[in-house]
């Protein structure tokens, strides 16, 4: 199973950080102090955008870390009018400077940067993932869509993952089908946004924070009204057990 972090570069979407400081003032949210608690040489990082890559691969060289980094990014399907997630990760150097290649050409573009666009800018340099979450096949097998990507320049692997969420196993079918009917490999994953279960309510009160909807009175931390924020299994404490 891959342990796939996410920092709180990714704003709302995770409560540890990347920056050395708090190893020691607050080893509980610090990626690096659990790498370490639980002696792992590697990290394998998925974020949203490209800001904390410097500082990741600075601190992670300083502690002889081996930093896999991955972008997890929206291509849009214009036969659904509809968004899906793909993450692109880097093989090597030159991987990182065509992933922020990428990253500026998806937020600057013209229009919705589609996953034709992003053929036209593929390189050796890099590999792609389809996550769990969000992906093309998450977003067909809960909202009634039919996106059917072509990947004719690069051959995907898919995560899967059990997170106890209502809908994992009904993802989960239709991951292993897919991958079965079009020979593509699939791995276990666990996406992990907090070191222990204890720390969902300090989660959940950041993603509040960052949730500009929070602004509304009707929204509490005992309603917070967040979509499918029921599983307290986004936790580093979670993969050891179920490692």
């Amino acid at each position: 199973m891959l342990p796939l972090f996410k920092s709180d570069f990714s704003i709302g979407k995770s409560i540890l950080r990347l920056d050395l400081k708090s190893i020691d003032s607050n080893p509980e949210t610090s990626i690096f102090s659990i790498l370490k608690k639980y002696n792992q040489n590697n990290l394998v990082l998925v974020e949203d955008t490209m800001t904390g890559f410097l500082e990741a691969h600075k601190n992670s060289s300083s502690l002889g870390i081996q930093l896999i980094f991955g972008l997890r990014l929206s291509v849009y399907d214009e036969n659904c009018d509809a968004f899906h997630k793909v993450i692109i990760f880097s093989n090597n150097p030159q991987g990182c400077i065509d992933l922020n290649l990428i990253s500026t050409k998806a937020n600057t573009a013209d229009k919705n940067f589609s996953l034709a666009d992003l053929s036209n800018v593929w390189t050796e340099n890099i590999s792609m993932c389809i996550p769990f979450y969000d992906s093309f096949l998450h977003i067909n097998a809960t909202q009634f869509k039919t996106i059917i990507p072509s990947f004719k320049f690069t051959s995907p692997t898919f995560f899967v993952e059990e997170n106890e969420l209502p809908f994992d196993n009904l993802i989960k079918k239709c991951v292993i089908n897919f991958c079965s009917a079009n020979n593509y490999p699939f791995l276990k994953s666990k996406s992990i946004y907090y070191h222990k279960r204890s720390q969902f309510s300090a989660f959940q009160t950041y993603k509040c924070i960052c949730n500009r909807s929070f602004s509304n009175k009707a929204q509490t931390l005992d309603c917070p009204n967040l979509d499918h924020l029921s599983s307290s299994e986004f936790s580093f404490e979670s993969y050891l057990e179920k490692k």
